[in-house]
């Protein structure tokens, strides 16, 4: 496997760990959601794995706590295709010891029974959102300027032109920065 690459969300995740009980990663497909949830989750499940996806949906309808066990944070992945799982998370949550840093689930879909899911989780899930990797994360920019400081309304100390081609920004003579754009950050 590739050696990871920090992300963002790496504190983000940290952070609502530290302040929830559960913490719903949300996003597209193939956008880091479960190699970062791995990250930092101590024990992980997952769902969909064909070796065992029958079993695990069949404890599920049988002995659902049993999934719940093992060291914390404990990572769900593909959560949604077993929405029972929502509802024993949260009385989980609300009957441990330590109420904070307990469950990571990572799915891409929205589950297909909701009837099964009989609590909004207020209180006990946080949620976060994930996107692909900015230019900055995938190493594809220098981060030279950051674009949220820019939108933030910081003014720059220089003049630039932004464009499409290069990979280097450099400053002309009479004193203009031109800045591909693959050297923003986020």
């Amino acid at each position: 496997m590739a050696k990871y690459r920090e992300r963002i969300a790496d504190q983000l995740l940290k952070d609502e760990l530290e302040g929830a009980g559960a913490v719903l990663i949300e996003g597209p497909k193939w956008c880091g959601k479960t190699t970062t949830a791995e990250q930092q989750s101590k024990s992980v499940v997952y769902m969909n794995d064909p070796a065992v996806e029958k079993e695990l949906l069949s404890v599920v309808d049988t002995n659902i706590k049993l999934l719940l066990k093992g060291a914390t944070p404990r990572l769900i992945d593909e959560w949604q295709t077993a929405p029972a799982l929502w509802d024993a998370i949260r009385f989980e949550v609300d009957h441990r010891d330590i109420s904070v840093g307990q469950f990571i689930l990572t799915g891409s879909a929205v589950p297909a029974h909701t009837e099964k899911i009989h609590h909004s989780g207020a209180g006990r899930f946080s949620w976060l959102t994930m996107r692909p990797m900015s230019l900055w994360e995938s190493q594809e920019s220098s981060g030279e300027v950051s674009l949220d400081e820019l939108f933030k309304g910081k003014q720059p100390s220089f003049k630039m032109v932004l464009t499409g081609l290069g990979q280097y920004a450099y400053t002309r003579k009479d004193g203009v920065m031109v800045v591909p754009i693959g050297c923003l950050k986020h």
